[in-house]
């Protein structure tokens, strides 16, 4: 029999690959997005002009549209090079906001946009975690050397009315308050995009496995239908064909001198047809139902049992193959399946002695029942194909007896002939009744 064997799956502790690669179509709408988010810079720009809020030079709109389109247009590479627009978009903010001409709401988008980027789309976990470490220190320093500025400048101080708490201290806690939450959010959401892409990955990963087990698995189902049916179609067909043949043979020699030989021997031929036609009929109305024998499923057609051993010696006697069925110890019940594969175990080791015991065999089909197992032995007394090799027959007896969870034993006699002997455990009462 050809093993069904399964190729090796990736074990859960092998790398996952967790990002998908860049598409096409993540590239144009990554563009969209840069090309959306630099209008709206100029279009708040322009505002601010207009308003006179924080530009309160117009001159200095330009200088604001520059650094705007370095605040924005990387984010058509961000993909990409993650790192290097997120350092590049940082810095041309530090910059404009140092020079006093930052726009002051777009450019908020686009750093979160680049910093969480970092976080979702770099599968290097450690240079993701020190990049946006680098940036968010640069920025709190930024922030830290602009608050000093700002407390040293005596003129705008003056300014400022007198109290515990200044407009301009208080300007610059809610700047770091929200600084604080606001890269700490895209820190933090960049990981737990990064998070979920890897679960989805893993979930994507087993599936894969779950759909080639279940592959492999209806494969192996296949091929092991495949085996009891072969297995039942040699035990049938070979056991009555056999029979068949040697009666059809022995006919054939005596029908001139002895008719009345002639006709007992046709007429276990007709028997043996009889018996081959209605097991192979039963074999395949199982094949053709809808929902198949659950005997046959296990192994077998359920007709069959240790009951059947004594009509099985005398088919063989009938057919010209002398056998004795002997029954020892108390009888105690045994499983169907059990049962199942013992007789047809029987069977083929009848069938080989007749066919290979030559024409004085005799046969002996032993039952015994022990305490806490069953014993199936079969002997003949003819002789022994010296040299010959295992064929199906002994694969089919060895497959029962596995698939019984008994042993099977075959080799030749001392005194001639061979012997096949399976013996199969079976529960105790007590462990039965309990």
């Amino acid at each position: 029999m050809t093993a069904v064997t399964a190729p090796p799956l990736r074990r859960a502790t092998e790398p996952v690959a967790v990002l998908r690669p860049t598409s096409r179509r993540d590239l144009r709408n990554d563009a969209l997005l840069a090309a959306a988010l630099f209008g709206a810079a100029v279009i708040s720009i322009a505002l601010t002009v207009v308003s006179g809020a924080f530009l309160t030079q117009p001159e200095d709109a330009g200088w604001s549209l520059l650094a705007s389109a370095f605040m924005t247009l990387p984010l058509a590479l961000r993909r990409r090079y993650p790192v290097i627009v997120a350092v590049v978009i940082c810095s041309a903010y530090f910059i404009a906001a140092s020079l006093q001409f930052p726009e002051m709401y777009v450019s908020q988008v686009t750093m979160f946009v680049a910093i969480f980027t970092i976080g979702a789309w770099v599968e290097d976990r450690r240079r993701a975690a020190l990049a946006r470490t680098l940036i968010i220190v640069g920025m709190f320093v930024w922030l830290l050397i602009s608050t000093f500025i700002g407390a040293t400048d005596t003129e705008a101080l003056e300014e400022s009315f007198a109290g515990g708490l200044t407009p301009y201290i208080a300007y610059m806690l809610v700047m770091w308050l929200i600084n604080a939450a606001y890269f700490g959010g895209a820190y933090y959401m960049g990981n737990r995009a990064y998070a979920a892409a890897r679960d989805r990955a893993v979930l994507q990963r087993r599936t894969r496995e779950l759909e080639e087990e279940r592959e492999i698995t209806a494969a192996q189902a296949v091929a092991l239908d495949r085996v009891r049916i072969a297995r039942e179609l040699h035990d049938v067909v070979a056991h009555h064909v056999s029979a068949m043949g040697v009666q059809a043979g022995a006919a054939r020699t005596v029908i001139e001198r002895d008719p009345e030989a002639a006709r007992r021997a046709l007429t276990v031929v007709e028997e043996s047809a009889r018996s081959a036609i209605a097991e192979l009929r039963h074999l395949l109305d199982t094949l053709r139902s809808a929902d198949g024998d659950p005997d046959f499923a296990a192994g077998a057609p359920s007709t069959l049992s240790l009951q059947s051993l004594p009509a099985l010696a005398e088919t063989m006697t009938a057919s010209g193959t002398p056998t004795r069925h002997v029954v020892i110890g108390e009888p105690v019940p045994v499983p169907d399946i059990v049962q199942v594969n013992l007789y047809r175990i029987a069977q083929e080791a009848l069938t080989n002695a007749r066919r290979h015991g030559g024409p004085e065999v005799r046969a002996e089909v032993r039952l015994r029942y022990l305490a806490d197992a069953v014993e199936l032995e079969v002997t003949n007394s003819g002789r022994v194909a010296l040299g010959a090799r295992p064929g199906l027959g002994q694969l089919g007896m060895r497959e029962r007896a596995i698939a019984s969870g008994g042993v099977l034993e075959l080799h030749p006699r001392e005194q001639g002939g061979y012997r096949v002997r399976v013996t199969v455990p079976l529960p105790s009462t007590k462990a039965a009744s309990s």
